[in-house]
């Protein structure tokens, strides 16, 4: 049975015990430990048992004229637990944190070639837009 959680500051031992492979990278323990003590940064994990399979995290992008809005950092799914409505559950809860934390609409942005993704937000509703992003030192270099 997959279950839930949204850790929070008193989770970073159980956030830096995830084995790699989930993530993009390896945790690193002060992002990890900044990124739960920041209320404006949001994750939600699935475990099967004690294994984390899933994730998506998130940020609350705040504005001087308007209600906050949420951006979808990334969304994953551990090799093996795929294909599983693993992805669409994380996100759909991440989406509905920020919610009930109070922002006012929720976007993300992937690779035109990300089948899976696109997949995913698609049948999850998404409207697509289009779009041109720009990057500075990095920002949009693969992982």
């Amino acid at each position: 049975m997959i279950t839930f959680r949204v850790p929070g500051p008193a989770d970073l031992d159980m956030l830096l015990s995830v084995r790699d492979g989930l993530f993009d990278n390896p945790l690193d323990p002060a992002q990890a430990k900044d990124f739960l003590d920041d209320p404006l940064h949001m994750m939600v994990l699935a475990f099967d048992a004690a294994e984390a399979v899933g994730m998506a995290t998130g940020t609350v992008l705040l504005h001087p004229d308007k209600r906050p809005s949420f951006f979808v950092n990334e969304v994953g799914v551990r090799e093996g637990w795929m294909r599983r409505g693993i992805g669409t559950a994380v996100a759909r809860k991440l989406i509905d944190v920020a919610r009930r934390h109070g922002c006012n609409g929720v976007w993300l942005a992937t690779e035109a070639d990300n089948r899976a993704a696109l997949a995913l937000y698609r049948a999850m509703g998404g409207v697509e837009q289009a779009a041109v992003c720009f990057g500075w030192d990095g920002a949009l270099d693969a992982p």
